[in-house]
Order: C-alpha cells, then sequence, then structure tokens
C-alpha cells in the first residue's frame, strides 16, 4: 500500500513538474500581433496574413493553457480517489 501512495505522490510531482515547464514554454509562445502587416485594430478576428497567424496562435496557447489545467484536476482527482480508497 505505502509504495502505491509514494508512487502516486512522485508521480504527481513529477507531472506537476512537467506542466510548471509546459507552462513556461506556452507563456513565451504568446505575442503581440498589433504591429504585424494585416492586423485590425477594430476587429482583431478580421485580422489576415500574419496578424491572423498570430492571433491564431495566441489562441492555441491559451487553449494549451486550459489543457494544462484540466490534466492537473483529473490527475489530482484520481489520487484522491485512490487514497480514499485505501482508506
Amino acid at each position: 500500500m505505502a509504495m502505491n501512495l509514494n508512487v502516486m505522490i512522485g508521480g504527481f510531482i513529477g507531472l506537476v513538474i512537467l506542466l510548471g515547464v509546459g507552462t513556461i514554454i506556452l507563456g513565451n509562445a504568446t505575442m503581440d500581433c498589433s504591429n504585424l502587416t494585416g492586423f485590425n485594430a477594430t476587429t482583431p478576428t478580421s485580422s489576415t496574413d500574419w496578424a491572423l497567424s498570430c492571433l491564431n496562435n495566441n489562441t492555441n496557447a491559451q487553449a494549451g493553457f486550459a489543457l494544462l489545467l484540466v490534466a492537473v484536476i483529473i490527475y489530482a482527482a484520481v489520487i484522491i480517489l485512490n487514497i480514499v480508497k485505501m482508506l
């Protein structure tokens, strides 16, 4: 039992470290698109060319942040359920 709990705690710590590094990488992936060719300041969603590609990249990075949060919540829930089952 104790070995299984140690493996889960170690796995959780490892996952959090990996997600932290991923968050740093995704945080640096977003950028200011307002100075690119084709940027429309009044309605950014109607931008064209490089500005549109930049905005799409930023949207993907924000979705990545949401996925990281969901992954941590699910993993923590599995660990909590396993600990409760052990009691």
